[in-house]
């Protein structure tokens, strides 16, 4: 069932894309900076809380919906979208795995009253980028409280964030696998960069290592195992809403080659341009991602038992999406380059589209297409399909 408040966000996501986040993406590129206008203007609109159930205020919108927003804001800066996909993921962990947390649903009336920006702290060095695995712990406080040292790999926007929800092992006897997920506020925790972020693309998303040291009560961790946030909640949001914005990219792509094509088609009235062949073939692959991810997050809503996200075929769906996205959004952007030429290979043109490339390669390198697949390959070996 559609929220009553998706059509106004949805046009606000629109707006901000194209009179905030489209205008600063240069300079957001350039500098590597936070897209700082572009968070102003969501908290303003209201977004950060579209992920909030409707019993705690927020907008309650589906998988599908948020998705929506991400491909509307990645049109404008992808770095900004990335920014909002990776702080609704939080939410969504948050609002689905939180029980009967009093201190949980109090977070979620906060966000929604405070517009609050969540972050997320799953890398850690030695891991070798398997966020799965934990080296650090939950270590004994005081009183009723917890302490956590941790040294990630990346941080996405944390210096920034209003709260950063932290993977650890369970205890320090804990196996690495055994993990939970802790709410650090910014007020419980010090943070000191490691490292910076001068990088091809996604740049404003400002990812350099973090060593964070945090103390805080144990009512922050949440109360399911992290095994379960990931299969049910965190893989589940993080490859649709990361798919959304890449098709956001591509879809930005596409605009400026038909727009070139439009352009060359004024100048000879009556013929069809040759570009507009490569034109027809680009949207057909640009409809295949979009049908792809809206199909898969259509699929997740409409699931009554979120048990079944732990089974084989859920997670090969969801595997399958990821990789097939990350191969496609470059592939749309190189198709664009090829209709628009040197107008395209510029960057100061109306048609450029080297932010758009370097952007879309990262979709292979956030969680390894490689790693993906070998998962994949594994789990295939024992999948039938008849039993999912």
């Amino acid at each position: 069932m559609s929220s009553p408040q998706f059509p106004r966000l949805l046009q606000e996501a629109r707006r901000i894309a194209k009179d905030v986040a489209a205008p600063a993406a240069e300079a957001v590129d350039r500098d590597a900076r936070v897209p700082h206008e572009a968070v102003a203007a969501l908290r303003e609109g209201r977004l950060l809380s579209a992920a909030v159930p409707a019993a705690f205020g927020g907008a309650g919108l589906s998988l599908l919906e948020l998705g929506k927003l991400c491909h509307a804001l990645a049109q404008g800066c992808a770095s900004s979208a990335m920014v909002l996909a990776m702080h609704t993921i939080q939410v969504g962990c948050v609002a689905r795995h939180a029980g009967g947390s009093a201190f949980f649903a109090d977070v979620l009336r906060t966000l929604v009253a405070e517009q609050a920006l969540l972050a997320s702290m799953t890398s850690e060095a030695g891991t070798f980028g398997d966020t799965r695995r934990s080296i650090c712990a939950i270590e004994p406080g005081d009183a009723d409280g917890f302490k956590l040292g941790k040294d990630a790999t990346t941080g996405s926007y944390n210096a920034q964030a209003d709260a950063i929800l932290v993977t650890a092992r369970r205890d320090a006897a804990a196996a690495p696998g055994d993990q939970v997920l802790a709410y650090v506020k910014r007020g419980d925790a010090t943070l000191a960069q490691v490292g910076s972020w001068d990088t091809l693309g996604m740049r404003g998303t400002c990812s350099p290592g973090f060593r964070l040291d945090a103390a805080a009560p144990r009512a922050q961790i949440l109360p399911a195992a992290f095994a379960d946030i990931s299969a049910q909640t965190m893989v589940p949001y993080s490859h649709v809403l990361w798919a959304a914005l890449w098709a956001g990219i591509a879809a930005d792509a596409h605009a400026r080659a038909a727009s070139f094509v439009r352009g060359q088609a004024r100048k000879s009235p009556g013929t069809t341009p040759p570009t507009a062949l490569r034109l027809a073939e680009l949207s057909v692959r640009l409809q295949a991602m979009k049908h792809h991810w809206q199909q898969v997050a259509h699929e997740f809503d409409a699931l009554s038992d979120i048990e079944q996200l732990g089974r084989i075929g859920w997670s090969l769906k969801f595997n399958a999406l990821k990789t097939d996205a990350a191969e496609r959004a470059p592939e749309i952007v190189h198709g664009a380059l090829q209709i628009v030429g040197i107008l395209g290979y510029r960057n100061d043109t109306p048609f450029s589209l080297g932010r758009h490339y370097r952007d879309a390669l990262s979709a292979a390198l956030m969680v390894s297409n490689d790693r993906i697949a070998a998962q994949s390959a594994n789990l295939l070996l024992v999948f039938k399909d008849d039993q999912e």
